[in-house]
């Protein structure tokens, strides 16, 4: 039998999953319930195969972060989630999710002149915990499409490690390696280029849900050229991306 006794209870949690949910499950109810939360969606992902759904009915997150620097294992963090859903081609502009995050360090002036988010503004905001709960709440068991993805998967892989001791098992699409199989010859594949040349109206740049969104919309013209090629399922998609 468990002995559930602070003590006992605190070396059971440590076992599970180390010293800091252990003290975060100790002290704070509320955050433990939130890390539960997390794990439970990233163990329910596991379980899911989404190589048979068709693009035109796959439902996506397209998903953008503002952060302090590009590098979360040395010090910086999390400030702004954005995120739209999307079906097939087609964006729903009404389920959106967007949160600052307080990332209880100073924010960088270059950084704070670049997304407008300043440290001000943070301070009220929800912790890293909090707000990717709120986001792995919009998120479900989608799939998350950004551009340039590697900045954004470590800092969200960064953070569920943090908060949680779990890593990211949700499956991921590039907007950016897309556009380059698709685009073999342009010279740039940033998202202002792309958003040029596929003619995306640009609203707000550094801003993660409007960053989404244009990154959403982008999505959408580049699936309208997969589609072209007769590449019809998530699968497919996959396949064709491994070999590029």
């Amino acid at each position: 039998m468990k002995d559930m006794r602070p003590a006992g209870r605190m070396w059971h949690l440590y076992k599970m999953g180390g010293l800091t949910p252990a003290l975060t499950s100790m002290f704070d109810v509320q955050s433990a319930q939130q890390m539960a939360f997390i794990r439970s969606i990233m163990k329910e992902q596991r379980k899911h195969s989404l190589y048979d759904i068709p693009l035109e009915t796959v439902e996506l997150v397209v998903f953008d972060l503002e952060t302090t620097g590009f590098s979360p294992y040395n010090g910086d963090e999390i400030i702004a989630m954005g995120a739209v859903a999307v079906k097939g081609t087609e964006m729903l502009k009404e389920e959106c999710f967007y949160s600052l995050v307080n990332p209880k360090r100073t924010i960088p002036r270059e950084i704070e002149e670049l997304t407008g988010i300043t440290n001000g503004m943070t301070e009220e905001a929800p912790d890293l915990l909090h707000a990717l709960r709120g986001f792995l709440e919009f998120v479900q068991q989608k799939v998350l499409v950004a551009h340039g993805s590697g900045h954004d998967k470590h800092f969200l892989n960064s953070a569920l490690w943090k908060t949680s001791k779990v890593n990211l098992s949700h499956r991921m699409l590039d907007t950016m390696m897309i556009a380059k199989w698709l685009n073999p010859r342009l010279k740039s594949y940033d998202l202002d280029t792309l958003l040029d040349h596929y003619e995306v109206e640009v609203t707000q740049r550094h801003h993660a849900l409007e960053d989404a969104m244009m990154t959403a919309k982008l999505w959408s013209k580049l699936m309208v050229q997969v589609q072209s090629r007769d590449i019809q399922t998530l699968g497919d998609l996959y396949t064709h991306l491994s070999h590029h």
